[in-house]
């Protein structure tokens, strides 16, 4: 038995969003353990200008690539039982969106109701009531920020990718440290 769950733990994670075209803004949804598709494939929206290979910041495109998944899921409701770390987020939680500043692409908290220290399209993440009951954080490090996993709107997104609520809460369960998401047209 403890072989078995040792094993299930080395097994590598993988979500694989998948796009017809890099114009769309639909894509599927499947995670795969040891190769295997384990969840989906289900329905998924991506950024409102498509996908592409050479995301800048503000573009409006899901970046391709294979990411990996950040350690620590963020949401306004209570942990939804991950296995991940869980942060509620509060009044100054922010994603630092600055490409200026020293903390650019990172979780930032500052005091509530002070004013951060970087700027840009710097995102008040309680304030995202919709998008943000649940994230996690896709770890894309080229020209461009904030590429989460996160609730679906209903409409495409700013380069994220998004999933509905229910299944979201199902994906997000089942992440294990060192999941990665491979995302491709």
């Amino acid at each position: 038995m403890i072989a078995l769950v040792l094993a299930i733990a080395l097994c590598p994670q993988r979500i694989v969003v998948s796009a017809p075209t890099t114009h769309t803004t639909f894509a599927t949804l499947s995670l795969q353990e040891c190769g295997r598709t384990v969840l989906g494939p289900w329905r998924a929206r991506v950024g409102r200008s498509g996908l592409s290979a050479h995301r800048r910041e503000g573009d409006g495109t899901t970046p391709i690539g294979t990411f990996a998944i950040g350690p620590t899921i963020y949401g306004l409701d209570p942990d939804p039982g991950v296995k991940l770390l869980y942060h509620r987020l509060v009044c100054g939680d922010w994603w630092d969106e600055d490409p200026n500043s020293p903390t650019y692409n990172r979780f930032r908290h500052v005091r509530c109701g002070v004013s951060p220290p970087f700027g840009g399209d710097s995102e008040a993440l309680w304030r995202a009531t919709v998008a943000y009951r649940e994230f996690a954080v896709i770890q894309f490090r080229g020209d461009g920020s904030g590429i989460f996993l996160h609730d679906g709107t209903g409409g495409p997104t700013n380069g994220c990718v998004s999933l509905p609520r229910p299944r979201l809460l199902t994906l997000l369960r089942r992440l294990r440290r060192g999941a990665r998401v491979a995302i491709r047209a």
